[in-house]
């Protein structure tokens, strides 16, 4: 038994109401660079729907993930090193612009500078490849709110494959008996990575200190070989610097303890991260597993109990730290997967060990019992009601368990027996003991889902230790290797003295997000004791006005061991040193690196 512990999320899609807050503010933090237009690590989607990008799934088409050949061993899909050397130039399996989109802007000059004029001038949508007037034919969300229309029928392949079990012809097509619901998606960080394995320059790899997987842009040579492999489409390709990029499950916020990014938006709060611990030695057995039905159980049996003394043992015996494994007892994830049994894996049958799980939606079945004049919180009506689903449990199989109706209907049976039984809390009544047991829970497993589902509270969403300090000069060493440093680094930081892209890599160092770990736990919300007179607006509240914010009064004058001048800014105080284009705070025994202005 090789104990490892691996990062993962878990995503409620009850809760998820489509507003995309997680896109965009991952799409600011980390790909708002030249060449990264069309790129979205985060993005939602509305099923039934194409997806993005358009048809991903159709792994006919593209060739993603893993597959066992004639002798039950697991071979890429794409194919193997042959292949791939004969194809090396001209990689044919692999999305086109218009299977993404063309990334656009509009001619807004029209609009600000054209003269007083009879008819009003238009914005005329602009290519931001080419620079021409083009016409906007599709998006990263153009199937939004259209689930089940007519629309969408006729490309969602997940619809295709489930018509072969008559699921297709059970979701209601009229517009006003329709239903939809949105899945999130992210890089799956999986155990067994087809990207990793179809890079040839190896620049993919996946960290054993949580299982992450990254892009060392410095080995990357954009084959763009592992575009092909991953079977979820969540490598792209950055035409500027000629790399692949893709989702860092937000790295340097997780070495402080700190969620990702679209994690810490989610207006719905429907994301759950924590660790787990598995064995890896069991992995590849695991990924071959014939029958794909039993993929879903054999990739949950991989995972170990943190919990068990033996386990324990040999994690730490493995090196890893002791507050790893009491965060991996405290994990949300292992809890909804393998405590309650209710979070599923995306696409078990691309044989690549996804690590980010979801709990299917519930809610159409309370709707559709409610419309019929019946109690919606009734247990024996909302089981009666789960074959019924506008969303077939089918549809909901093929997207989560490889097309094996079970798992799902079990999911469900304890999502609504779950709102059965706290409804009688709820209300004043006696719990009546029967409705966790016919789902094979006990009282207490019922009440701690609920409060895990429905009330949990920051620290127990997130349970995310932090890197160790022994681990910190490695970690950072990994960041500049790693990191999305290309064209100006990740966000808008890092440009040098002739523009973008000119200046030094600058490496993201673990002191750097322990510095905004610490502000966004501070109590100061508007001028930091650490940073003088600088001012962070994002961390501003709007209430008070901070030193630096607003021009001193006249009378005021320059205060006391405090110079600036034109170019670059110089506040010297106690132990600390800010310069132009870098910044440099020193004071008694910590070193930072530069702090994004």
């Amino acid at each position: 038994m090789k104990v490892m512990a691996q990062m993962a999320m878990v995503m409620n899609l009850d809760k998820c109401i489509g507003c995309h807050t997680c896109s965009v503010t991952c799409k600011q933090a980390w790909t708002n660079r030249a060449g990264t237009e069309y790129v979205w690590f985060n993005n939602v989607e509305t099923r039934p729907g194409q997806g993005y990008p358009r048809r991903y799934e159709d792994q006919e088409e593209w060739q993603g993930g893993w597959t066992l050949n004639r002798r039950g061993r697991l071979a890429l899909k794409a194919g193997g090193r042959f292949r791939k050397l004969l194809t090396i130039f001209s990689n044919p399996k692999m999305p086109g612009i218009s299977d993404y989109y063309e990334p656009w802007t509009y001619d807004y000059a029209t609009l600000t500078d054209a003269p007083a004029q009879e008819h009003t001038p238009v914005a005329r949508p602009k290519s931001l490849i080419s620079g021409n007037d083009m016409a906007i034919k599709w998006s990263a969300n153009w199937d939004d709110n259209l689930g089940g229309s007519e629309a969408t029928f006729a490309h969602d392949p997940i619809l295709q494959k489930a018509s072969l079990n008559n699921a297709a012809t059970k979701v209601k097509r009229s517009f006003e008996e329709t239903f939809m619901f949105y899945l999130p998606r992210i890089c799956e960080h999986c155990l067994n990575p087809s990207c990793a394995a179809s890079c040839p320059s190896g620049a993919i790899y996946k960290r054993s200190e949580d299982g992450i997987v990254l892009v060392d842009q410095d080995r990357c040579r954009g084959w763009r070989m592992c575009v092909s492999g991953c079977p979820y489409k969540k490598v792209y390709f950055n035409h500027r610097t000629g790399k692949a990029e893709k989702c860092t499950f937000c790295f340097p916020r997780i070495e402080v303890g700190i969620p990702t990014v679209c994690s810490e938006t989610c207006v719905g709060r429907l994301r759950y991260i924590g660790l787990v611990l598995y064995d890896a030695d069991r992995v590849l057995e695991a990924a071959s597993t014939p029958d794909d039905h039993d993929l879903y159980e054999a990739q949950r049996s991989v995972f170990l109990d943190p919990n068990d003394p033996d386990v324990v043992r040999e994690a730490e015996r493995a090196g890893i730290p002791h507050d790893w494994v009491i965060a991996a007892q405290r994990s949300p994830i292992h809890a909804l997967i393998n405590t309650f049994k209710v979070a599923l894996p995306l696409h078990p049958e691309y044989r690549t060990m996804p690590m980010v799980w979801y709990i299917p939606p519930l809610s159409p079945v309370v709707d559709a019992v409610a419309e019929t004049g019946e109690d919606a919180e009734d247990q024996r009506n909302l089981f009666a009601a789960i074959d019924a689903l506008r969303i077939p449990v089918e549809y909901l199989a093929e997207l989560f368990t490889a097309g094996d109706v079970a798992p799902v209907d079990a999911v469900l049976r304890k999502l609504a027996a779950m709102r059965s039984y706290m409804r009688d809390i709820n209300l004043g009544r006696d719990a009546d003991a029967s409705i966790p047991e016919g789902v094979g829970m006990t009282e207490e497993q019922m009440y701690d889902m609920y409060r895990l589902l429905a009330l949990a509270k920051y620290d127990e969403r997130y349970v995310i230790p932090p890197a160790h300090a022994e681990q910190a000069h490695s970690l950072e060493e990994l960041a500049t290797e790693c990191a999305l440093d290309y064209e100006g680094g990740p966000g808008m930081g890092g440009a040098g003295l002739f523009g973008e892209g000119s200046g030094p890599n600058v490496p993201i160092a673990v002191e750097n997000f322990q510095m905004l770990a610490n502000r966004q736990t501070s109590d100061t919300m508007a001028s930091p004791g650490d940073k003088g007179a600088r001012v962070n607006l994002l961390n501003w509240d709007g209430k008070g006005t901070p030193q630096g914010l607003f021009p001193p009064p006249p009378d005021a004058g320059v205060s006391a061991g405090s110079t600036t001048s034109g170019e670059g800014s110089t506040t010297s105080g106690e132990g600390s040193t800010t310069g132009g284009e870098g910044s440099t705070t020193s004071g008694e025994g910590s070193t930072g690196g530069a702090d994004p202005k």
